[in-house]
Order: C-alpha cells, then structure tokens, then sequence
C-alpha cells in the first residue's frame, strides 16, 4: 500500500516527451528516450513528473487538442512504453502524472467528428451548439487576439459550435452525465496503465459558463472527479490549472473534497516580477491576496511553465511595467495582452546567479516546488517560433549536433534547437553543467536536496519579515517542532540586513546558501552578497 499525502512533500518535473529526448533518430522525443534519461531525473533529485500531453492529436495547440484520450501519439511510442515508463519510474520512487484535457477536444476527435455529422446521435450532445447564435450566450475567448468570439461555424451540422479556446477546440459539454462517465473511464484507464494522478487542464474554464444559455457547473464536478480517482488507486493525486480570481482560489480544493493541489499562479507572477526588478513589495502583496487554505489542499508553486508568463494577477500598473521592463523592445515576446513568451533566463537576463536564487526563493516557500524542465540549465526562448512554442525548444543535453536531443536532421525535429545566441546548445547544455559543481545545474541540485531534507517545509506557517531594505525578502517557515528562516538578496549590491526576531546561536544551523549570518543579543544579522541566499534552522520551542 503507497502512503497518501505523497504529493504533499513532492519535487515535480514538468517535460514534454517530444522534446526531452529522441531515441530512434526521427526528431521526436519518444517515452523510451525518456526511459533513457531516468538517471538524469533522479540525480536531479525530482520525486514526480508531470508529463504534457502525450496523444494523438494535430498538435495545433502543443498537444493540447487531444484526438483520442485512450492512446499515445506514434511519434512518441505506445500505451506499453508508457507503462513501461511508469514501472521504470516507481522503481526509482518517481511519480508519474500526466496532463489531462477535459475542457476541450480537437475538431479531429472522432467524438466531434459523430456529432456534427449525426444531430441524433448521442455525441451531438457531447459538445454545446446554438442555430441562432445572435441569441446566445456570448464571453470574451481565451486567446483574444487570436479568435474572434467562442462561436464558430460549422457546415457540416449547419450550427454554430462554442469553444473557449482555439477554435479547433469545441468545449465539452461538461453538464452532460455521458461526458462526465467517458471522463471518468479515461482516468481509470491511465491510472490502470500506471499514472499517479493528474493535472487537469483548463479547470477554471471547466466551470465557466458554456454553451447557448450560459450553463455553469459547480465544485461537485471536481469532487466527482476526485471520487473516481480514489476509488481505483488510493493514493493518486488531481491537480488544479485554475487561473481564477485570488479570492476564488480555496473553492477548488472542494473543503479537502476536490483537488488536492493547484498551481499557484498568483505567487508565480508575484515572485517572478519581484525577483526581476528587485523589489521584495511583489511577495508581501501576494502573501495578503492569497486565500488560507491551510487544511483543505495545498499549492503547487512555480516560476516558469511551458505557456506564457502570465501577469494578470498583478496590479495593473505592475503589470504595465513588466511589460516593458522584461520584454525586448520590439514587443514581440508579448502575447495575448497578458504576458512574455520568454523562458526564465530570458526574464533575468541569463544571470544564473539570479536564476538559483529565484529557485531557493521557490524552495524555501510552503507548498510543493515544481520545475520546468530545461530551467534547471538556464535555457532560453526562440522568438522566431510561434506564439507559445518559443518556450519549448527541444532539451539541450550536449554541444553535438541538436544539443543531444536527437540525430536527426535540423529541419527533422518537431522544434529546432536554438542557436545563434548566448543560449544556443553549444553554450547552454547539461553536460558541461554537470561537470561543473559551480554551475547552475549544481546549485538547483543542491536547493532540491536541502529541500527534501526539510520535508515538513511544504505545509509550514509563512510569515514575512520587514528585512530594512526593499530589495532583500526575510521570511520564516513554523512548523510544529521546526523553525526555519530564509533571507534572499534580490540586489546586485551587498545588503546587511537586521532582524530581531529570536534566535538562540547554539540550536541554529545553516542548511543551504552561500550567504553569511551572525547572531548576537537574541537578533540575527545576514550578510548578503548581490543574489545571495541563506537558509537556517533551529528548534521551533527554542525561537519562540
């Protein structure tokens, strides 16, 4: 029996398998070249993957556009070297979660394809049609500068079809008791092929209001979910992509009922924005935002993900700023008036020392951490791609040809490698990094096993600090027996920064970071270098 609560204290890797590795030389990372780099994953210290959608599918949307949810893309291998995979993966103590779609379909999946041929038929009801679409319900679509509304026409039903996304994306008709029973039967069949749980994708959307006259569903569809799941393996896991308003967030742990963890996009925006202009004022706003959720789930915190850095959740001022602040002056990284479609290192300007901060900074937070892959080496964005694929570049694993990734030809590869520029493969590659116990790979393998040596961190009590300066954040983690204080130096300028808080010198220790600290007079003084970080640790009964 596998212990519940797993994911509570979790290090989570996200890849795509299309670009991590390439194992038969066509272009396309596939589950066995996956297979391959298990080694590099558990050195990395990872405890779960999460992997992006790996079905069939058009891949007009990244993958995202699903055409069958029972199967794997041929690209990409089999349902059996999936299984394989997942059997690989536990051996080592590595979860394995996979992205799930349920907002949406591609217009290929053959659900689609029987409903708007067949207005009888049970699919048609499947997806959400109007014939008098002046009439209807109308919102704004998620990609507004990309489609026109979230009704599109379709000539073979001779209706029109409602889709939030894309328009090569029909919404589901999530109301529907069919829809939710085939929902259902999809996760049982990949957590029976050995998935640990499951990002559900777009769940905010989910519970929009769809269709003609604008039909809402509440928590209970989650709860559902969460129900299902359960019953056919005790210990996997939902999360949530739910990018709604702060003060809406704890709905969706369904009071512990729903999921069981959410990404944390009102942190994410906050602490990347703050870490960028440093300025510590981002992280004590979001810590005042954030709804309690203490006893009901927990966050999934991050800095990048594979989409675009969404900055809505900051005021609008900062939003405006970072507009300008972050991206190149042309304004090309700028997507969906919403965010910068750049990589971390693009954001900070491919300063690794500002980058492991910002990971410390993750690390050091409650809730469970989770990387994007290539991240951890400092790679960047290629803008020359389109909207959001500039992100997501093949893994760069060497300076040979493709980075490692593949041997097949330049053109052969479903993204290209980037080159030309200071993050090109022949600079920016694990290999070099990892024979290098200063390089960034290094420093991130460190920041993840003093983070699992200090489990109890993700469900710890935060509380912010006034450090003296704007651009150092001081914040301290309670537990029930263990106190812990982090302070990290956004500056490029030396800082010392002051805080009276209790702290006996005899039961401190210094657990990560290359920043200095005395202790006298029962105050701790850090002695931070530019980008520097400290972690220390004591006896909770002691510092009180």
């Amino acid at each position: 029996m596998v212990e519940r609560g797993w994911h509570e204290d979790a290090v989570i890797y996200t890849l795509d398998v299309k670009t991590f590795n390439d194992s038969d030389g066509d272009g396309w990372g596939d589950f066995q070249g996956l297979i391959e780099k298990l080694d590099y994953i558990e050195d990395l210290g990872v405890t779960c993957l999460w992997l992006r959608p790996f079905y069939p599918s058009p891949l007009r949307d990244n993958g995202y556009d699903v055409a069958d949810y029972y199967s794997v893309h041929d690209r990409m291998g089999t349902p059996a070297d999936f299984r394989e995979l997942t059997d690989r993966a536990h051996d080592r103590g590595i979860r394995v979660l996979t992205d799930l779609v349920f907002n949406h379909t591609s217009t290929d999946h053959g659900w689609f394809q029987r409903a708007r041929e067949d207005p009888d038929s049970k699919y048609h009801d499947y997806y959400l049609w109007t014939s008098h679409v002046d009439d209807a319900y109308q919102t704004s679509n998620i990609f507004p500068d990309r489609e026109d509304g979230v009704w599109s026409y379709d000539e073979v039903a001779d209706k029109h079809y409602f889709h939030q996304f894309y328009h090569h994306q029909p919404d589901l008709n999530v109301s529907n008791p069919a829809v939710r029973d085939e929902i259902h039967d999809v996760m049982r069949f990949w957590l029976d092929q050995g998935a640990d749980g499951f990002r559900i994708d777009a769940a905010h959307p989910m519970l929009l209001p769809k269709g003609h006259n604008g039909t809402t569903e509440g928590i209970g569809l989650f709860k559902e979910l969460k129900r299902v799941v359960t019953a056919a393996k005790d210990h996997a896991v939902l999360i949530a992509e739910a990018d709604d308003q702060p003060e809406h967030l704890d709905y969706y742990f369904g009071d512990g009922e729903a999921f069981d963890l959410m990404f944390n996009f009102v942190l994410n925006a906050h602490m990347v924005y703050g870490v960028g202009v440093r300025d510590a004022w981002p992280l004590h706003r979001a810590n005042e935002v954030l709804p309690d959720i203490s006893g009901a789930g927990q966050w999934a915190n991050f800095l990048r993900n594979h989409d675009e850095w969404n900055l809505l959740k900051l005021p609008q001022e900062a939003l405006e700023h970072a507009r300008e602040y972050f991206g190149p002056g042309d304004g090309s990284s700028w997507i969906f008036g919403r965010g910068h479609r750049l990589r971390l290192a693009d954001l900070f300007g491919h300063d690794h020392d500002r980058i492991a901060m910002a990971h410390s900074l993750l690390f050091a937070y409650p809730g469970t951490p989770v990387v994007l892959s290539g991240d951890e080496i400092g790679m960047g964005s290629d803008l020359w791609l389109d909207e959001r694929e500039s992100v997501r570049t093949p893994m760069q694993w060497d300076d040979s040809e493709n980075g490692g990734f593949s041997t097949a030809g330049r053109e052969d590869c479903y993204n290209p490698l980037v080159v030309g520029t200071e993050y090109s493969f022949e600079h920016i590659n694990v290999a070099d990094q990892q024979s290098d116990p200063d390089s960034l790979l290094s420093r991130i393998q460190h920041i993840i096993a003093a983070r699992k040596r200090s489990p109890e961190l993700s469900d710890g009590d935060l509380h912010l600090a006034e450090s003296g300066h704007k651009d150092v954040l001081v914040h301290r983690v309670d537990t029930d027996d263990t106190a812990f204080i982090f302070a990290h130096n956004f500056a490029d300028e030396y800082r010392e920064s002051v805080l009276q808080w209790e702290v006996p010198d005899a039961d401190t220790s210094k657990q990560l970071g290359d920043g200095g600290y005395h202790i006298e007079d029962d105050g701790v003084t850090f002695l931070l270098d530019p980008c520097d970080y400290v972690w220390l640790r004591g006896d909770k009964s002691d510092w009180d």
